[in-house]
């Protein structure tokens, strides 16, 4: 049996509080010290653009200023970690952007992966303006995480089933944002079934290749399936988490941070999102009784 190794958590504080964005360190003081989540929608804000939507490089592949799903994505995922009982507002910025949502959807119900408005400001080269719906998943799993009732989250939830039902394509990406869509809809007989569905698309190990990635570019069993207990984890061993999480320990750096293993196109985005890797690192570890 494996055993864990120490993870520097004063120096991944450091790290957060030299290097990542305000957003992330108040993040991270209310996950380890009882900020209030105030601070968190403060930190916020600035992103949001008067349609309701986000942008302003929340998601740090997108550096234009104008509202994007990827940026929405990125705000529900930071507003379901606060959840509604957090401060009022949490479940006012959701509808929000949920109705921002419902006006650029495609007929269908999905939400397009990138919008026109993206063109001519910096990003990274899978960020061009396309209709591909995948996002799709991931942002109805964090408003169903947050018990929104939205009449384009029903659309979106039958465009999800539809794809899942179906020949879904099992693009790394793809199949993560499905699994975080399977992790949140209240449907569990459906959801085990469509779990097992998905189940050849993994590697031996657990992991899932990415196409037109770096080389070698691979999703971890943490990144598909983050949480105990979650219908994801079926895929996967109780052995295989415990080494991915002694993995996830070893892979802090000497600067007290974590990195990431996609393409780092520029500084900004390099910056940005290396905070992101480390909180979400520090999350998953303190998730799993590491901190």
């Amino acid at each position: 049996m494996s055993t864990p190794t120490r993870t520097d958590l004063e120096a991944a504080r450091r790290f957060v509080y030299d290097d990542a964005r305000l957003l992330e360190r108040h993040r991270l003081a209310v996950l380890f010290d009882g900020a209030p989540p105030t601070r968190v929608l403060d930190a916020l804000r600035p992103y949001r653009n008067a349609d309701g939507g986000w942008g302003h490089a929340l998601e740090p592949d997108l550096r234009g200023p104008d509202s994007q799903v990827s940026g929405a994505l990125s705000a529900l995922e930071v507003l379901a970690e606060l959840g509604t009982a957090a401060d009022p507002e949490v479940a006012s910025l959701a509808r929000g952007t949920a109705d921002w949502l419902a006006g650029v959807a495609l007929p269908d119900g999905r939400a397009p992966h990138v919008l026109p408005t993206a063109a001519g400001y910096p990003a990274a080269p899978w960020m061009v303006p396309n209709d591909g719906g995948f996002l799709t998943y991931a942002i109805a799993a964090h408003l169903w995480e947050l018990g929104l009732e939205h009449p384009w989250l029903d659309a979106a939830t039958a465009w999800c089933w539809k794809q899942l039902d179906g020949e879904l394509a099992v693009d790394g990406y793809t199949v993560k944002f499905a699994l975080d869509f399977l992790d949140a809809v209240p449907e569990p007989d459906r959801v085990a079934a469509a779990v097992e569905r998905l189940r050849p698309a993994l590697r031996e190990d657990g992991t899932i290749s990415v196409s037109g990635g770096e080389d070698d570019e691979k999703l971890r069993p943490l990144l598909l399936s983050p949480k105990p207990g979650a219908p994801s984890r079926a895929l996967f061993t109780e052995q295989q988490i415990a080494d991915e999480l002694d993995l996830l320990e070893r892979e802090q750096l000497d600067d007290g941070g974590w990195d990431f293993d996609y393409l780092h196109w520029s500084p900004g985005q390099t910056v940005d999102a290396r905070g992101l890797a480390t909180l979400g690192a520090l999350q998953t570890l303190r998730t799993h009784g590491r901190l």
